[in-house]
């Protein structure tokens, strides 16, 4: 009889509650409101051949398009913590770093996601948005974006 009461108790112990309270545990994952790129190196040449600029509502960052080896890379402008539920503007430029000249731009809004990394009842709630830098299309949405040459 002991041996059969310690088991259930050992999986409430183990599922922190969940089963009895109804409520499920949150994680501490931490995470932070941005809009990203995505692309893939090989799209634009040999080993950093461009340079990706990425603004969103006037924050610009900036990086190199990394090697045609890598399958995928990226960049990200963190968003204040209070942006809400919005839509911003963002602004894709890609130089060439041999000649200087602008090989793709492109400008379009990002409609922001509410994401909770921890959980839906879970701090923190954050908005993103991504996009994938396309060589010749600019900004579009990363879906179906094949990681692999």
């Amino acid at each position: 009889m002991r041996r059969t009461l310690g088991i259930p108790l050992l999986a409430v112990a183990l599922t922190g509650c969940s089963q009895l309270g109804g409520e499920t545990p949150c994680t501490m994952a931490d995470a932070e409101s941005r809009v990203s790129a995505v692309w893939r190196p090989a799209d634009f040449g040999g080993q950093d051949a461009a340079t990706i600029t990425l603004c969103v509502d006037g924050t610009c960052k900036e990086r190199t398009s990394g090697g045609p080896d890598d399958p995928f890379a990226s960049l990200s402008v963190r968003l204040s913590d209070n942006v809400g539920a919005s839509t911003l503007p963002v602004r894709l430029m890609v130089m060439s770093t041999k000649t200087g000249d602008t090989v793709v731009e492109d400008i379009t809004r990002a409609r922001l996601t509410e994401w909770h990394p921890n959980g839906p009842a879970c701090t923190p709630a954050v908005r993103t948005a991504t996009f994938r830098a396309h060589p010749r299309k600019g900004l579009i949405s990363p879906e179906g974006m094949r990681l692999q040459g």
